[in-house]
């Protein structure tokens, strides 16, 4: 299977290069243009500069959301009276882009990193909500009866029962989260920054610098690749028992 991904991977890079010596359009660069753009902007401070920035943003967005959308959504997936306060207005607001409320946070928190962080974290909530939230609900109730039958207490049947249960699905959601956090992380960057690969990209737009502009998306696709990495090998590990 590895090897089927690397086989596609190196084919269509192929053909990207052919039709780049064929000639296309000055902004679309070849392959071995990129990585020699690339590997002249890894000997420079500006890339790495950029790259602190924007992961300055990112993931403390990405962990506070996270970290309330697995919380709120594991209490509301438990606590039916906390379902029916906070459930409606969840799914009420779930589909209103969170990149259009950054001008209204910006008012509310300043231009600074911290309206930034914050509209990350609100889109990397709802994604873990709701899949903590479903993951608490499918939880066996056989499993639930079991451990009350055994004496469990009902803080021991949360712990030991319903956030194993519900520990797949959050997982998969914190993937989803991870990859929202730095497509919002970009946008916002692009709208109102003065640093952060979003802000290398909005200066390559202005002053036409193409190799800029996909040495930012090259740096953003790899830090997003290495991040989902490291997602799923934290999965593997704490949830070894899920494995076959």
């Amino acid at each position: 299977m590895a090897v089927a991904k690397a086989s596609l991977l190196i084919a269509l890079l192929l053909v990207w290069q052919l039709a780049a010596l064929r000639g296309l359009p000055e902004y679309v660069l070849s392959p071995f243009e990129i990585a020699r753009f690339f590997v002249q902007a890894l000997g420079s401070s500006e890339l790495y500069e950029n790259i602190g920035a924007s992961l300055g943003r990112a993931l403390p967005g990405f962990v506070l959301g996270s970290a309330l959308g697995a919380l709120l959504g594991l209490a509301a997936g438990t606590a039916r009276w906390f379902d029916r306060l906070l459930s409606p207005a969840v799914f009420l607001t779930y589909p209103v882009p969170k990149i259009v409320m950054l001008p209204i946070f910006m008012i509310w928190f300043g231009i600074g990193d911290l309206s930034k962080v914050l509209i990350i974290a609100l889109a990397c909530f709802y994604p873990v909500f709701i899949n903590a939230y479903t993951g608490a609900r499918q939880t066996r109730t056989i499993l639930v009866w079991s451990a009350l039958g055994m004496g469990a207490s009902r803080w021991q049947v949360f712990r030991r029962v319903v956030v194993p249960s519900a520990a797949p699905m959050i997982f998969a959601s914190l993937r989803v989260s991870l990859a929202l956090s730095f497509i919002v992380m970009f946008a916002a960057e692009m709208i109102n920054a003065r640093s952060g690969l979003g802000h290398m990209i909005r200066v390559a737009e202005n002053s036409l610098r193409f190799d800029l502009m996909y040495v930012s998306l090259v740096a953003i696709a790899i830090l997003g690749y290495a991040g989902d990495r490291l997602v799923r090998l934290a999965h593997s590990r704490l949830l070894a028992w899920q494995q076959p």
